[in-house]
């Protein structure tokens, strides 16, 4: 503030023009940023989550399509992804989709529930999620939501 003396020779206090932000200003800028940032992000996690589910739901059904009519035009279901030219398609997470021929299938290979019955009977088509680790014999977690797995099994289920 400055002191400037009038005509009439009385002081008036007379308020400077700041063209710059004060610290104070700048850190509520800062802490405003901040709260925004932790309440987005998670928000915006889960979006992806959702969204890489959906991805590899519809790209399994679109590969469940094309293995049903290589069936129904040759009888048999194809041995790989390569006989229905869908093995160069990725998962959202980067790594291929699962498929495996039941058909003569090596019994280590079989996925089962807890229960030890194979999950499905003509073959199996799945990815491996984010985390690209999938065992047999799976739990019964997966159908309580708990995994990724879990939810794209449910949402075919469904």
């Amino acid at each position: 503030m400055l002191l400037k003396k009038h005509k009439n020779k009385s002081t008036k206090l007379i308020r400077r023009q700041s063209k710059a932000f004060t610290i104070i200003e700048l850190m509520i800028a800062v802490a405003i940023l901040g709260v925004s940032a932790a309440i987005a992000i998670p928000i915006y996690t889960q979006y992806k989550v959702k969204l890489n589910t959906a991805i590899a739901v519809k790209d399994i059904v679109n590969i469940q399509v094309a293995v049903e009519s290589y069936y129904q035009a040759k009888d048999i279901f194809p041995n790989s992804l390569t006989n229905v030219n869908m093995n160069l398609l990725l998962d959202p997470w980067g790594a291929p989709y699962e498929y495996l021929n039941l058909d003569g299938a090596p019994i280590g290979q079989v996925r089962k529930d807890q229960a030890l019955v194979p999950i499905n009977s003509d073959y199996d088509l799945y990815s491996k999620g984010p985390d690209g680790a999938s065992v047999a014999p799976l739990t019964a977690a997966w159908r309580a939501g708990m995994t990724l797995y879990g939810e794209i099994m449910a949402a075919l289920l469904e």
